[in-house]
């Protein structure tokens, strides 16, 4: 990852949680993150989904769990980081 961008979630425990993005992208007005749980080459990959409103400052994202939505955002992601160094296993 070159330019590392780090983003803190809270868990419904309160627990702060970091995930590193290594992609994002926009599909039919819905922002989507591919992020891993660490910096290392081994991380476990997440894609999140923007659910917060245009008038809040702060993003709602949670994580993607239906298997359609997953399969066809794993494929977008897949392209888009083509040219990374990152390889993508389901």
């Amino acid at each position: 990852m070159s330019e590392e961008k780090k983003i803190i979630l809270e868990t419904e425990e309160g627990e702060q949680v970091d995930f590193y993005v290594l992609e994002e992208t926009r599909i039919n007005g819905m922002n989507y993150l591919l992020v891993t749980d660490t910096e290392d080459e081994d991380g476990e990959c997440y894609i999140l989904k923007d659910r917060s409103k245009a008038e809040e400052t702060d993003a709602l994202y949670e994580f993607v769990e239906d298997d359609d939505e997953i399969d066809y955002l794993f494929k977008i992601f897949t392209e888009l980081i083509d040219d990374m160094d990152v390889e993508l296993e389901k």
